[in-house]
């Protein structure tokens, strides 16, 4: 931030005038956007509080999901009602465009 400051120092400044910051363990961060989800595996992940107010920086390398327009939920109804996996449930959903029974009989049969 200032060059030739040193970190400790940097830090000290910032609890002076009120900021803190937490480095927080996470695994795996996921935006869920209209079209999909930007997910940052492995990222690395900062609290930091200011006058009260709670932010979070992240950063890492991102890549993009699309979604499939079907819910969770759904997904794992059709899977537990049929006992077949993800990728041949998604392509029932696809084809019967989200009609989850007719997904269901299409995948029994």
């Amino acid at each position: 931030m200032f060059p030739g400051m040193n970190a400790a120092k940097m830090q000290g400044m910032m609890k002076k005038i009120g900021i803190s910051q937490t480095p927080l363990n996470v695994r795996r961060v996921i935006f869920e956007i209209d079209d999909g989800n930007l997910i940052i595996d492995e990222p690395s992940v900062t609290r930091v509080m200011m006058q009260g107010q709670e932010t979070y920086q992240v950063s890492g390398e991102a890549h993009e999901e699309e979604s499939s327009g079907f819910s969770e939920e759904d997904i794992a109804m059709v899977i537990e009602k049929t006992g077949k996996g993800e990728d041949e449930v998604l392509v029932a959903l696809e084809a019967s465009e989200g009609d989850i029974a007719e997904a269901i009989m299409e995948l029994k049969d």
